[in-house]
């Protein structure tokens, strides 16, 4: 009996590839934006927000401190779905900023 060496692959290539095969890349990576959300946006806006979810087709909802900074945040809508999505699969598409008070 012949034995078959395999030769071993780094876990992160073969978590990559699993998540692949899986169809679930794209969720994971929209799943980070969660996590890298003070990160992403900076500080002031990190301080007076709070992202809760994101769903399947892309749309980030966001619990923002105030209505005027729910406003402000919507005009400033495209840009950061632009760093958001820079460099990742999973993208999103629309951010609803929902204020404490509603």
């Amino acid at each position: 009996m012949t034995s078959k060496k395999t030769i071993p692959v780094p876990l992160s290539d073969a978590l990559a590839s699993y998540l692949k095969q899986a169809g679930i890349t794209k969720r994971v990576q929209q799943a980070g934006i969660i996590e890298e959300w003070a990160e992403l946006v900076g500080p002031q806006i990190a301080s007076v927000t709070a992202p809760e979810s994101i769903t399947p087709d892309g749309v980030l909802r966001v619990r923002v401190a105030t209505a005027p900074w729910a406003n402000e945040l919507s005009m400033m809508s495209p840009r950061i779905l632009a760093r958001l999505n820079a460099g990742r699969s999973g993208r999103v598409k629309e951010i609803r900023w929902v204020p404490l008070s509603a």
